[in-house]
């Protein structure tokens, strides 16, 4: 007891080294939080995104399909199996059908991803629908993200020359009307890539009833087919590299910890170093009345336990409303970041977990006790009559 009212007495009458202290300690710890939220938020967002309006629950890939190999595109295309038909006519699965064309905005050639999409469908978040307004019937409905847009000028009510070929080997072009420019989240839904009405691209494909892929409803049941021709993927697949490049950026958030963690840290222990110099004559006095090195050491780290406490608390008292706040209104990013790789949207929200906080909290705490115990060692093994004559 007497040791923790010596320690409190020191803490609270050593002035504005302790309070500067206090307040990088949780400065610290309220920067950590955010941090953390931010890129854990940035993380689940992001694969939320992918999956309300790419993944799903799951695809069926037509056997030859590539998504990496455009000229895969030819012949990764078969008929629906009854089977996955008949999920698709019960709104638990849609259908897409992908075909490498050009199209020729502003007077050059740009290769494109043409995909055909059910205009009725709610398996993934796109506005389909958009593809019922035909506007002129000698054209092809479609719509575009608001990346392609910007690559190729083309807006809404603008006409763009299309060519494709045929499955029967033979080229065809035509114009598609872009009814409408959207932001699309996922940027694979959306560089070098027009949507329009998969029956329409059917013709356009002589491929009645043919698909390359079949993306299943997210909250869906699991679904089986009987044929060789459909490879199922699951959300693990289709996620990994969207996670691999998530943690390999964690990196990014693991250094800042680790600085604001070291700079916190390095303020106490330098302000341990000139308390402890400046205290000389009332360790040698403490020593000399019979106090053991352990007692000494023991106050420090008390001191030190204080000071990680009350940071801790300060850190709640004004990190708490700001944390809060951040994550109910979210952090308006650049137009750099939502034009990035990620499926991110206009807004981030932060994600804080109570483990979060609780981790946080010890790992700053025990490395305060450490840092507060660290300069005693060598105070602790001086004589009393040098420590009371400042030696």
């Amino acid at each position: 007891m007497f040791l923790l009212k010596l320690a409190f007495k020191n803490i609270t009458h050593s002035g504005l080294r302790a309070w500067l202290n206090i307040i990088a300690l949780s400065f610290a710890f309220v920067a950590i939080v955010l941090t953390e939220g931010l890129y854990d938020g940035l993380s689940e967002q992001v694969r939320d995104a992918e999956i309300d309006s790419n993944v799903g629950g799951g695809q069926f890939w037509q056997k030859n399909f590539d998504p990496y190999d455009p000229f895969s595109y030819e012949k990764s295309h078969a008929v629906i199996p009854a089977d996955l038909k008949k999920d698709i006519d019960n709104g638990n699965a849609t259908p897409l059908l992908i075909v490498s064309g050009a199209i020729f905005p502003e007077h050059h050639i740009q290769s494109v991803r043409l995909n055909g999409i059910d205009p009725d469908q709610n398996v993934i978040n796109l506005p389909a629908s958009i593809l019922k307004e035909s506007g002129n019937i000698n054209s092809i409905p479609g719509f575009i993200g608001s990346r392609m847009s910007k690559s190729t000028g083309l807006k809404a009510g603008d006409y763009v020359s299309a060519r494709w070929r045929n499955n029967k080997g033979t080229f065809d072009a035509g114009d598609i009307r872009i009814n409408k420019v959207i932001d699309i989240v996922a940027p694979l839904n959306d560089r070098n890539q027009i949507w329009i009405p998969i029956e329409k691209l059917r013709d356009m494909m002589q491929t009645p009833d043919e698909a390359t892929l079949i993306i299943l409803k997210k909250n869906a049941r699991k679904i089986y087919t009987n044929s060789t021709d459909w490879v199922f993927k699951g959300q693990d697949f289709l996620l990994k590299d969207l996670n691999e490049n998530i943690e390999r950026k964690r990196i990014y958030s693991t250094f800042f910890y680790i600085v604001l963690t070291g700079i916190a840290l390095l303020a106490v222990f330098d302000a341990q170093v000139l308390s402890i110099f400046k205290r000389k004559k009332e360790i040698g006095i403490l020593i000399a009345l019979g106090m053991t090195n352990w007692n000494v050491n023991f106050l420090f780290i008390i001191e030190g336990c204080m000071i990680g406490l009350f940071s801790l608390f300060a850190g709640v008292l004004y990190g708490l409303p700001l944390l809060y706040y951040l994550a109910k209104e979210g952090i308006v990013l650049p137009l750099m970041v939502q034009q990035s790789q990620f499926a991110i949207g206009l807004t981030l929200y932060p994600k804080y977990g109570f483990n979060l906080f609780i981790m946080t909290g010890v790992i700053l705490f025990i490395s305060v006790i450490i840092v507060s115990f660290l300069p005693t060692r060598r105070i602790t093994k001086l004589s009393p009559t040098d420590a009371l004559r400042g030696k």
